[in-house]
């Protein structure tokens, strides 16, 4: 079943709202650093997060309000983490009981999330006194603010946005993300709000976003560093008025697989703004014994900072991909690998049969010195496949982490 990109991010979806100010947690008065998605009816609602044995406060305070598997808002501040604070979790509450009072519903129905630097106490007094204004600024057309107010180092806002039929009846699924660094499998220094208006049981709402989230934000890679505060989060508002999915149907797979590809838009340019980066890189793995062994080689290639640091030089050397697949820890024969590198500017290939063959050094730096390049990894053991999404390796990426607390 096919699905169309549309416009409007996460406000795309019937009912949604959404809004985003500067606040004043950031000392830069351009920057928008709080934001707000509401939705007047309440949702079924489904978060996953991050694998960090060490969790931002929000992370806490939000698997405790979805225990019940509904919420209607999500507020997020950036510019401060909100994690290894004494007041942490006071703090994620407090956010949620000044927003909830504006709306008029219960905190616990509120989704809460922080990303920004870690270990610095939370000003809340910024977010007491925007609230009203953050309320009153909610529009349907508020994504674009809401996706600029998540931003930290990121350098451009991302949104996404399909539609679908279900039933005879048209779906829409919308979100935004933030995402630039300290970005690594399993979850990233990322947020990702996402909502829609399709009918569907909390469990496999659950199950869907659980499915995208491992071919989309869980296969991207900047910088081989898991963050704290890492969250996807989905709202379900039911007023596409299709039939509620209840079983996997169908109807179940067409929305699984439109969320997904929406998921794998965020991913990818998520990747395209790492941190310094110029390139967006992407390994495409196929020819594997199981889907287990393609995610791991993918995202093994996209994490060499060897192989991202070629690709910033766009030198062709093909070992590097080679020397990543060794070390993934996935069942592989070598000598049957083959290896191209594809762009805008054309296709090389490499590598067959796990061996250097003769190419054309100046079509290779053609190819490698466009800004999306394709790592094609054929295994020829299998009909498995999977994608990961990762960047180039500069020296923006140090300048900006040598001095990011400023």
């Amino acid at each position: 079943m096919s699905f169309l990109s549309i416009n409007g991010g996460v406000t795309a979806p019937q009912g949604f709202c959404a809004s985003g100010l500067h606040c004043g947690i950031r000392k830069n008065q351009s920057k928008r650093d709080l934001a707000l998605i509401f939705s007047p009816t309440p949702c079924q609602a489904a978060a996953v997060y991050t694998q960090n044995l060490v969790q931002g406060a929000p992370i806490t305070v939000t698997r405790q309000n979805l225990a019940n598997h509904t919420a209607q808002a999500v507020i997020c501040n950036s510019g401060n983490a909100n994690t290894c604070n004494a007041d942490g979790e006071q703090k994620a509450k407090q956010m949620c009981e000044i927003i909830a009072k504006e709306l008029g519903i219960s905190p616990q129905d509120v989704i809460v999330a922080s990303t920004g630097v870690i270990g610095q106490v939370l000003p809340i007094e910024p977010i007491v006194n925007s609230a009203k204004r953050l309320a009153e600024e909610l529009s349907p057309s508020g994504s674009h603010d809401a996706a600029q107010a998540i931003m930290t180092t990121d350098t451009v806002p991302k949104e996404a946005a399909v539609e679908l039929t279900l039933s005879g009846k048209t779906v829409r699924i919308g979100g935004i993300a933030k995402g630039s660094g300290m970005i690594h499998p399993n979850m990233a220094t990322m947020l990702a709000f996402l909502t829609t208006d399709a009918g569907i049981s909390p469990a496999l709402l659950d199950e869907a976003l659980r499915e995208a989230v491992a071919d989309s934000f869980n296969m991207v890679s900047v910088d081989g560093d898991t963050s704290t505060n890492d969250m996807v989060s989905i709202l379900a508002s039911g007023l596409a008025e299709n039939p509620v999915i209840t079983e996997k149907n169908d109807d179940y797979r067409a929305f699984a697989d439109a969320l997904t590809q929406m998921c794998m838009s965020l991913a990818r340019m998520m990747a395209k703004d790492g941190e310094g980066a110029t390139k967006l890189l992407e390994c495409k793995v196929s020819g594997a014994a199981c889907v287990e062994d393609a995610r791991k080689i993918a995202k093994t290639v996209v994490c060499s900072s060897l192989l991202k640091a070629a690709m910033f030089g766009a030198d062709a050397n093909w070992g590097r991909v080679l020397c990543a697949i060794g070390y993934a820890g996935a069942d592989i024969r070598i000598h049957l690998v083959e290896v191209s590198f594809v762009s805008k500017g054309g296709s090389v290939r490499v590598c067959e049969n796990g061996a250097g063959i003769p190419f054309d050094e100046e079509i290779a730096k053609t190819v490698l010195l466009e800004d999306d390049i394709i790592i094609d990894v054929n295994l020829h053991q299998g009909s498995c496949g999977a994608l990961a999404f990762g960047c180039d390796l500069t020296y923006d990426y140090v300048k900006i982490n040598g001095d990011y607390r400023s």
